[in-house]
């Protein structure tokens, strides 16, 4: 047979053969591979600006690194996130691109002194007396890899690009027809007159028939059914239980306990009554009646007078208070003294620390337990993946669970339970683990064929981050079934009678309904009914409902005035009436009002500012180079 191969090779048309291939791979592959050296030195081109594939990778490397940090422990990245990060990188280089050759063309400058008045002013470079600390800057650059020179161009294209945007939207605001329809809408509050008839407040029924009751129990088989079992015996593998077989040593304890200080101090807390004014020179006059002996309720009400607001913040941290400049004044405060005005984003603050509770770092001795659970917690979430490899490889022999070494963490279930997890007794089923994991096993549990042995563990993500695993098999499977009338006599008879009381509870509902609808009044025509009427409190569209159902809320707001409604509950049914509309008035309420126009303001000012973008791009007619794009995308796979 070989021989024959052979004298094969040396005929003329083989010979031909072996030349095309010869020919094909110099042309399709070695001269496709070479094509392409040197030749691939931009991703994108933006209005004559040439995107270079280190400008873009720079983008996206970091955006990866974000991506892949908040995957939930043990997952990768998948090459369709990878994707969906280049392409959103693309995106946001090309948008950049078109704006910075905007930039250009409006020819906007930004002074040095700008951008050094920018960077001295950010807190991260602020030492502890609140200046400009150089070493800080270098740290940050260094930690960034970033130079001085690209850090400071950056900041300079930032400030550009705020003059162009801000200059785009300075004049945006939105129609005043608009603020008064949504001010009107959003901020009316109603009040009703409400009647309620409970179905178990109904008159009983007469005693019904045997065919009635046959009737009943033929109608709602699935009230009287036994459900559907299945036997399983189980293993899972949680983060929780192989810590448990983990030891570590006192040293260990120790080590992490001076690496993570921090974790175990109790942060200083205070107690701080502020005043948030609009107008420095307000609150330089709030803060020297203050310090002149005025009382805490004096203030407040000073404050309202001046348009401002007045707010107690009780004990509170640093990172607790919603401004770091406030921050920074309360906790340097002495007990019992009016600081201030201090600028914030809010305004001008005046404050008073009324109480001063004292950090205190914890001992070693004190938070023992607390780091070795730490320690064994972190150990375990860092062995669970091998430690799950290793159970997958016992059971891929089909040893099944019965051969899983005991010394892993692993721990064992059996018994028969129903979909909802529920045991013949009535009792939820003892499975470990969290909710997702208990989930996954009862899913599988009702899908899995009896007799089938797991071939490997089954992966869980766990919401906030980890896995958690489980193998089962399936042992028996107990059909579901339907209770014999007599044994379920009484349960129908009682759900008979609900349902006969709750169609009662209707029509005395639907009748007090009618007759509203027909111009009798609510509280006369409820009183005929024997029913009892009771105001309910002014309510808004959203938020606190003074005990009413969501469901009547919302209906409560669709209503003219006088008009009736009926809704059901789980228990009653309840009948409505609007009593007081309390429409808004701007001059009423100035400050809900100004809320909601900047609202509104900054709600356009984005949309404009987007839309200019868009058309920046779209003008810039941005070209892509995919293979080399592409080739960002699967370098990773």
């Amino acid at each position: 047979m070989l021989a024959a191969f052979r004298r094969a090779l040396e005929t003329w048309p083989v010979r031909l053969l072996f030349g095309l291939m010869v020919i094909a791979f110099v042309v399709w592959g070695i001269g496709g591979v070479v094509s392409q050296i040197g030749t691939s030195t931009w991703v994108a081109k933006v209005g004559g600006r040439t995107i270079a594939p280190a400008q873009f990778n720079e983008v996206f490397e970091r955006d990866l690194a974000v991506a892949e940090e908040r995957l939930p422990q043990g997952q990768n990245v998948t090459a369709a996130l990878r994707r969906k990060v280049a392409q959103a990188a693309l995106d946001q280089v090309i948008a950049q691109a078109s704006i910075d050759g905007e930039i250009r063309r409006l020819h906007i400058a930004v002074p040095d002194a700008a951008v050094r008045q920018t960077v001295f002013a950010m807190p991260a470079f602020q030492g502890p007396g609140g200046t400009f600390d150089r070493a800080k800057l270098n740290a940050v650059l260094a930690n960034n890899g970033l130079s001085e020179d690209r850090f400071l161009g950056m900041i300079s294209g930032q400030i550009a690009q705020q003059q162009m945007v801000g200059a785009l939207t300075a004049g945006v605001a939105p129609p005043a027809l608009l603020v008064n329809r949504l001010f009107a809408f959003s901020a009316e509050r109603r009040s009703a007159l409400v009647a309620q008839v409970p179905f178990a407040a109904a008159p009983p029924p007469p005693a019904p028939s045997a065919a009635a009751l046959q009737r009943a129990y033929a109608n709602h088989p699935w009230l009287y059914r036994v459900p559907s079992y299945r036997k399983i015996k189980a293993v899972v593998l949680t983060t929780a239980a192989l810590a448990k077989t983990i030891t570590v040593t006192p040293a260990e304890l120790q080590t992490y306990y001076d690496q993570h200080k921090a974790d175990f101090v109790r942060p200083e807390r205070r107690s701080l009554q502020v005043l948030v004014m609009h107008d420095p020179a307000q609150a330089e006059a709030l803060a020297k009646k203050w310090q002149g002996g005025a009382d805490w309720p004096a203030m407040q009400a000073a404050a309202r007078a001046a348009g401002g607001t007045a707010v107690d913040l009780p004990n509170t941290t640093a990172d607790g208070l919603p401004d770091p400049a406030l921050a920074k004044a309360a906790f340097a405060a002495t007990q019992g003294t009016v600081v201030g005005p201090v600028a914030t984003g809010l305004g001008s603050d005046v404050l008073k620390v009324t109480q001063i509770v004292p950090g205190k770092a914890r001992t070693f001795a004190a938070v023992r337990e607390q780091v070795a659970a730490r320690v064994k917690a972190d150990r375990a979430a860092s062995r669970i993946y091998d430690v799950a490899n290793r159970i997958d490889n016992v059971l891929g022999t089909g040893a099944g669970l019965s051969k899983l070494p005991s010394d892993v963490g692993l721990v064992g279930l059996e018994g028969t339970l129903d979909k909802a997890g529920t045991t013949p007794e009535g009792k939820p089923a003892p499975i470990p683990g969290p909710a997702a994991l208990r989930k996954a096993i009862l899913q599988e549990a009702f899908a899995t064929a009896p007799g089938q042995p797991p071939a490997q563990l089954t992966e869980v993500p766990i919401p906030g981050g980890g896995s958690a695993y489980y193998a089962l098999t399936v042992e028996k499977v107990t059909p579901a079934t339907e209770k014999p009338f007599a044994q379920v006599q009484a349960a129908v008879l009682a759900h008979w009678t609900a349902a006969q009381r709750r169609k009662e509870a209707e029509r005395i509902a639907t009748r007090v309904l009618v007759a509203v609808q027909g111009g009798q009044p609510f509280a006369t025509a409820a009183a005929a009914a024997g029913l009892g009427v009771h105001p309910t409190g002014l309510i808004g569209r959203a938020g606190p409902t003074d005990g009413l159902p969501a469901t009547l809320q919302r209906v409560l707001f669709t209503l003219k005035p006088n008009q009736p409604t009926m809704v059901q509950t789980a228990d009653a049914f309840l009948l409505a009436v609007p009593d007081q509309i309390v429409r808004p008035d701007p001059k009423q309420d100035p400050q809900g009002y100004d809320a909601l126009r900047s609202v509104l303001t900054r709600s356009i000012a984005g949309d404009v500012a987007t839309s200019f973008a868009d058309a920046l791009r779209t003008r810039a007619h941005p070209r892509i180079d995919r293979s080399e794009f592409d080739s960002f995308v699967n370098s990773g796979q």
